[in-house]
């Protein structure tokens, strides 16, 4: 559920002040929006404790999305205290839209910047899809507070070309050594880097949406403390984490049940762990960390190394299983693929030169890129990836747990399949 008030209007020194987060913590990890439970293929209804699928995000949800129209273009984020442009405006450059925020004077304020990756991910909504075209998508954004347009297919576009720049660079590269910079697109539900300079020759610098935010300074700044009984507390978001990850990859349905399993046991001393959603466990990333960072002291996995990670044979990083179902692609196939989020290099196999050369594998969307799998597999039917960057097919991910924070355990409502 989504609660949504038009023409609320809030004090203009609401932005100034920064507002107030949900639950008095200042990083407030808002719910993914995803109500309805799934198999490997398709909607089911909320399995119980102890049978298979169960403990995904719909039966964990977080503080449900809730924005406030305050009558003069802009949007507040009630759980965040962010406040938000709600123009959908023109692409940009990534200067332009970092430029820019200096100049808006939308709704009287003066304070606008360009999002982190991190603010801009809190908008995301996970009832979204994409599916094959615009006509027959919803975006992962909610369209009834913020204007929101797809990609133009009848001038060529996909409809999937309308993603939003973040503030947030890529401590690393992508491609071929290029520049980048992380956006999420709110039209197929993922968080890439994009190079700031289009890789095809001659194209160009990239042009992107932007879309300026004000208020609550504190929002995506992480607060670990290591409780020393092998967990991990975010003083920031009120999450408890388990200090190392499963050290071996599982399937989704696997994944789900390797928590459950883990509750039986009262692992680490609690009962109550669940794999996280897509939002809380992007809320660990450190984007200011990459595998090969410039900077030797921020070369290694984008997590903060109060964490354990493991490491493949290899030598690439895992990508880790969230509860959240991804519902992209065609109609009659939702529910067959599920969230990751890479802490180590977001990999793809690319043609070089494009469309005929040899495959190289590549740092395609950077470490802290969120994606999908298919929830079941075999990774060798993939051999050069999927999509058209050949995004890497693992299906066998980890999982890290996540206990506590505003999530309740809860019997996701569901209809009949």
């Amino acid at each position: 559920m989504r609660a949504f008030v038009a023409l609320s209007s809030l004090p203009t020194a609401l932005c100034l002040l920064g507002g107030m987060a949900h639950g008095g913590v200042p990083y407030a990890v808002v719910g993914t929006g995803q109500s309805k439970c799934y198999d490997n293929s398709r909607e089911i209804f909320p399995p119980k404790p102890g049978e298979p699928f169960y403990g995904q995000d719909a039966q964990h949800p977080g503080p449900a999305p809730a924005y406030k129209d305050n009558g003069d273009g802009t949007v507040t984020d009630v759980n965040t205290g962010l406040m938000w442009v709600k123009a959908r405006g023109g692409k940009v450059t990534w200067k332009e839209a970092a430029a820019g925020a200096a100049e808006c004077r939308v709704g009287g304020h003066a304070d606008w910047r360009m999002p982190t990756i991190k603010e801009l991910y809190s908008l995301i909504n996970f009832m979204g899809g994409f599916h094959q075209s615009a006509a027959n998508s919803t975006p992962y954004l909610d369209a009834r507070a913020f204007e929101f347009v797809y990609g133009d297919e009848a001038q060529g576009e996909r409809g999937i070309d309308c993603q939003d720049w973040s503030a947030t660079t890529y401590a690393g590269t992508t491609m071929n050594g290029n520049p980048t910079a992380f956006g999420v697109n709110f039209a197929d539900g993922r968080i890439k880097g994009y190079p700031k300079s289009s890789p095809r020759p001659g194209a160009g610098e990239n042009r992107l949406y932007v879309r300026y935010v004000c208020g609550n300074p504190e929002y995506g700044r992480n607060d670990f403390l290591d409780n020393g009984d092998a967990t991990i507390t975010d003083r920031a978001t009120s999450l408890m984490w388990s200090k190392a990850d499963s050290g071996a990859g599982m399937n989704w349905q696997g994944a789900l049940a390797w928590v459950q399993a883990r509750n039986r046991e009262k692992f680490l001393g609690f009962d109550d762990w669940r794999l996280p959603n897509a939002k809380e466990l992007q809320s660990i990333v450190d984007y200011t960390r990459a595998p090969q960072a410039a900077d030797p002291a921020r070369r290694g996995p984008a997590i903060d190394p109060i964490f354990q990670i493991s490491k493949l044979a290899d030598g690439e990083g895992p990508f880790f299983w969230t509860g959240t179902t991804h519902l992209d692609g065609p109609p009659d196939r939702q529910g067959v693929a599920a969230v990751y989020v890479a802490f180590g290099r977001a990999t793809g196999w690319m043609q070089m030169p494009p469309g005929r050369g040899e495959f190289k594998l590549l740092d395609v969307h950077g470490a802290g890129a969120q994606r999908s799998d298919p929830k079941m597999g075999n990774a060798a039917d993939y051999p050069h990836g999927r999509g058209p960057q050949g995004d890497v097919i693992r299906i066998q991910n980890y999982v890290r747990l996540v206990r506590g924070g505003s999530a309740t355990q809860e019997t996701a409502t569901g209809k009949s399949p």
